[in-house]
């Protein structure tokens, strides 16, 4: 079950419970502090939702358009972090 929250600043967020290793958890505290640890990891879980939903659009574009140079990719990294970093609503590839 979840629960609906409102972060100030941040929008509706929703509450969820995670299980993380024990040293996962301990090493996160320790760099951030209890009180910055649902920020720390949101702001992983969004790096990680990016990273991967570019890559789903770049294989999108490669299998219509072929192989994309590194340069272009990184590029195109760069810009998609730039315009989507601050969305409350994700992207999704077709």
């Amino acid at each position: 079950m979840t629960e609906s929250v409102y972060n100030i600043g941040e929008g509706p967020a929703t509450r969820v419970s995670l299980s993380l290793p024990e040293g996962t958890a301990a090493a996160i505290r320790e760099r951030v502090g209890k009180r910055e640890f649902s920020a720390f990891i949101t702001a992983a879980v969004e790096r990680e939702l990016r990273g991967r939903i570019l890559d789903e659009y770049l294989a999108d574009y490669e299998r219509r358009n072929g192989p994309i140079s590194t340069a272009a990719q990184d590029r195109a990294r760069e810009v998609f972090d730039e315009v989507f970093a601050g969305e409350s609503e994700w992207p999704a590839a077709s």
